[in-house]
């Protein structure tokens, strides 16, 4: 399977079992930095934050230049963005 091919099975599917399936590919191609980008933005929009930034890392780690780049920087900006004003009502 090829990671194009995984993309394309997980059209439809909720969320753990993408992860799951994912994980599955990971499991035989854990050099693929790709497949890490796509678990942790599956991750991230389960709400497991950590998990996520862990995978854009080790798919960084793998790849330098790898667009996991753009996505950790993403998740570092929500978790760094906070309001003045809601903190001084």
């Amino acid at each position: 399977m090829t990671i194009q091919e995984l993309r394309d099975s997980l059209r439809g599917v909720d969320t753990d079992t993408a992860i799951s399936r994912i994980s599955d590919y990971i499991a035989a191609h854990n050099d693929d930095d790709e497949a890490y980008l796509l678990r942790g933005m599956k991750h991230w929009s389960a709400g497991h934050r950590a998990k996520a930034i862990n995978d854009y890392l080790e798919a960084i780690r793998l790849n330098p230049d790898s667009r996991a780049i753009q996505a950790l920087q993403a998740a570092n900006d929500i978790l760094d963005y906070y309001n003045k004003d809601l903190l001084n009502p």
